[in-house]
């Protein structure tokens, strides 16, 4: 695709189903989606009031070995008197009206925010119809899990002298004030680790490094989607230096460093960066 990953089938078939029913539906002018490398405008220019952007198949790399993936969707609002411009998605995250996220595992299961909260629901596969399983879904202030790829370790926060990454994981590890340990979960697929990371706290981190200096994840439809759940969850969301709810895209496939979680924990990480980039000034 555009971003230079193997595309899988699965990634084809869902792109284009969506791309065809949100076309379809009347209400979309332009959609943004991580297998195009321009954005999509619809024929609703008289009727479409929101622009779409989605990642249509997270972690498909994983889809051969059965873990679980899923699909990321962000919508905002057009710009007044807009009939449908790329300006209109790139918008600070915090400007989202609707975020969520569908995950293909061993349920499938539909996390969704308006901007008050954030519910789940889970297919019913008897009746074919979503039944709300999470009516009011909050992250604990802390967790007890970590969720990071450690086989970067050694190239994490490129510039950065004190490697605020490499410490908060050593935290983890060996927490200051004496207590237990937190445990690794990684899945490798963001929609998984998210989804975790969201009922039951902690921290999911993609951080930037020597191979991706300005981070992996993509902004738009991978960052904000998820950060602003996480924050309408109770949590909080980082790159390290700034809310990235409060980030304002240049560029619809625009990369991002992400720490995102439980606030109690997303703080302790955003204050070793503040202490990182202290001790790089001087």
């Amino acid at each position: 695709n555009i971003q230079g990953e193997e595309q899988k089938k699965l990634d084809v078939i869902s792109n284009d189903v969506l791309l065809d029913t949100l076309s379809k539906s009347g209400n979309v002018a332009v959609i943004v989606s991580e297998e195009n490398e321009l954005p999509i405008f619809t024929d609703n220019k008289t009727t479409g009031k929101y622009g779409v952007v989605l990642d249509p198949m997270d972690g498909s790399s994983n889809i051969d070995c059965a873990i679980p993936v899923g699909t990321i969707f962000g919508v905002y609002e057009l710009l007044p008197g807009s009939l449908g411009t790329q300006e209109d998605v790139l918008q600070a995250g915090e400007k989202m009206i609707c975020a969520g996220y569908c995950l293909y595992g061993s349920s499938t299961v539909l996390v969704v925010s308006l901007g008050v909260g954030v519910v789940g629901f889970t297919l019913d596969t008897v009746l074919g119809e979503f039944v709300l399983s999470h009516p009011s879904i909050s992250t604990p202030d802390k967790g007890c899990v970590y969720s990071i790829n450690e086989g970067n370790s050694s190239t994490w926060d490129a510039g950065l002298p004190d490697q605020p990454t490499l410490k908060y994981v050593n935290l983890c590890k060996v927490p200051k004030d004496g207590g237990p340990p937190k445990s690794l979960r990684y899945i490798g697929s963001m929609v998984g680790d998210v989804h975790r990371t969201l009922l039951y706290g902690g921290v999911f981190i993609y951080p930037a490094d020597k191979k991706s200096p300005k981070g992996k994840l993509r902004m738009l439809y991978e960052c904000f989607p998820m950060a602003f759940l996480v924050t309408q969850a109770g949590g909080a969301a980082t790159d390290g230096t700034m809310p990235i709810l409060q980030k304002i895209p240049n560029g619809i496939h625009e990369r991002s460093p992400i720490c995102l979680g439980s606030k109690i924990d997303v703080q302790e990480y955003v204050e070793l960066f503040s202490s990182a980039q202290s001790s790089a000034k001087m």
